[in-house]
């Protein structure tokens, strides 16, 4: 979900609690935070034998509080207009379901004259450098037209990084990982055995925004269920992205399958096994290229990715193209017309929690 440079947030949430404190960050990456939005909640005892602790926790009732919504226009090019926290919960866009989970839709009405069909994207005000962040969902967005993404990005892009850790668009299956960042940060190999990694590079080995024309280094999964309506339905899973002074990796793991250390909130990211995606600090800084970051959640339809590739296929879980499929045309001509289309459309996460180290 590349970016540029417009205000990280825009009106704040009034779904829950007041918003927190969107200042400072450890000194070290990964270490303690001085400051945080909310009370962090207590973790089982079995937390004590991990250096990783909760410093910022999203879950239940009180999941939306501290995020803000991003009111501005799409900087990626989406047919969507990004509402505010008030305009999302009186359309039924945002708020917690039966289940407990939090939600975030697209709006599904059937035909629009704007052109822009209404959408939710949201930025925590709490930022971090240097974390474990762990996302739990059981379902994402989905279907021709479709690109949704959780990632994070500094101030000022692309100075201060992005890192995206869940991405894709229309019907993919395989997630994909990306990074984009001031010139200079790079992977030292294209080799998977050499990166020690599960997935694929799919691009150059380049993660900066002006040797790639915004493309970044993306390294794509090889798990076809770690996207998109194969994760769907397997009940989704947990991505937990690691970023300290060895480099940023990130892990997916489908839901009969999460490590009891992460289920118990003992996080011990050296027994989980071999990464999606590992951009290791030698070639590339984490305290150089990527600072002050916040989580993000959006959906965009069409735009820079969705929309460029309607006409493709190939590609795991979209052997057949939107085009194709949809015998519509264009990307923005499918979202104007057909509102039902989009009612997988959504987002339904039990929660997202923040980890730092001490040291």
């Amino acid at each position: 979900m590349y970016c540029v440079n417009v205000p990280i947030n825009g009106s704040s949430l009034t779904n829950g609690s007041a918003n927190g404190s969107s200042s400072d960050t450890s000194a070290a990456i990964g270490g303690a935070v001085t400051q945080t939005s909310a009370t962090a909640p207590a973790v089982s005892s079995g937390a004590a034998t991990s250096p990783w602790k909760v410093v910022q926790s999203y879950e239940g009732d009180s999941f939306f509080a501290g995020w803000s919504f991003f009111t501005y226009t799409d900087p990626t090019g989406g047919a969507v207009d990004y509402i505010s926290g008030s305009a999302a919960q009186a359309a039924n866009l945002t708020g917690i379901n039966s289940a407990g989970h939090a939600y975030l839709k697209v709006d599904t009405t059937p035909t629009i004259s704007s052109g822009y069909r209404q959408s939710v994207r949201i930025t925590t005000d709490f930022t971090y450098t240097g974390a474990l962040v762990m996302l739990d969902a059981v379902h994402m967005p989905t279907g021709c037209g479709t690109w949704p993404a959780f990632w994070s990005n500094g101030p000022n892009w692309p100075d201060g990084g992005e890192i995206d850790i869940v991405e894709g668009v229309n019907d993919y299956t395989n997630d994909q990982v990306t990074l984009h960042t001031n010139t200079g940060c790079t992977l030292p190999s294209s080799n998977p055995a050499t990166l020690a990694i599960s997935g694929t590079l799919v691009s150059t080995a380049d993660c900066s925004v002006a040797g790639t024309g915004d493309t970044g280094c993306g390294i794509r999964a090889n798990q076809t269920n770690s996207f998109g309506a194969a994760f769907n339905a397997i009940g989704g899973g947990v991505y937990a992205m690691k970023w300290d002074n060895s480099g940023i990796t990130v892990h997916f793991f489908e839901r009969s399958a999460i490590p009891a250390d992460i289920t118990t909130g003992a996080p011990q990211p050296s027994g989980w096994g071999m990464a999606i995606a590992n951009f290791p600090a030698s070639t590339c800084d984490p305290s150089k290229f990527f600072y002050n970051h916040s989580a993000i959640f959006d959906t965009t339809l069409c735009g820079a990715w969705a929309g460029d590739d309607w006409g493709d296929a190939g590609v795991p879980g979209q052997e057949q193209s939107c085009a194709s499929r949809t015998n519509t045309a264009t990307c923005e001509e499918f979202v104007a017309n057909n509102g039902a289309a989009f009612d997988e459309a959504y987002w339904e996460v039990k929660s997202v929690k923040i980890y730092q180290t001490s040291s």
